[in-house]
């Protein structure tokens, strides 16, 4: 049975789904300036630090212009914390990837943000995977 997106559980669930978002990102905003980046640099490097990626890819995942990347990315690579390099299958791709440093600088911020975990250490296992089901689910990438 489909639900009305005007029903009240429906729009507490959007209320406080808009809650978590915003505290996520304030936290993330503050724990980058620890570090002496901007939120978007910060964000680029943590998806870096998973594996390296082309310009293009990285603005796919976090839905912005890849112009805006190649800025973030120029400015993390004047940090030394990314660089650039060929793709190992394709030498005509330049992937960024994170330096030595940028890997240690991403695991700093991973650890200094408390607001997702902290919370989220109080749900038992099942309680956390029945979250992760419902997001992915809420995404498009799950079960239906």
């Amino acid at each position: 049975m489909a639900t009305s997106r005007t029903d009240p559980l429906t729009f507490e669930v959007v209320e406080l789904i808009g809650t978590v978002v915003a505290r996520y990102y304030e936290e993330y905003e503050q724990a980058a300036a620890q570090h002496s980046l901007t939120g978007a640099q910060a964000r680029v490097l943590g998806l870096l630090s998973l594996e390296p990626l082309p310009m293009r890819r990285i603005a796919q995942k976090l839905k912005c212009e890849p112009s805006n990347i190649t800025g973030i990315v120029d400015r993390l690579e004047a940090r030394g914390l990314v660089e650039r390099r060929s793709a190992p299958d394709d030498r005509r791709v330049k992937l960024a990837a994170p330096t030595d440093e940028g890997r240690t600088v991403a695991r700093r911020l991973r650890e200094s943000l408390d607001f997702a975990r902290e919370p989220l250490g109080e749900l038992t296992e099942v309680e956390r995977t029945l979250l992760r089901d419902l997001l992915k689910r809420m995404l498009g990438e799950g079960p239906a």
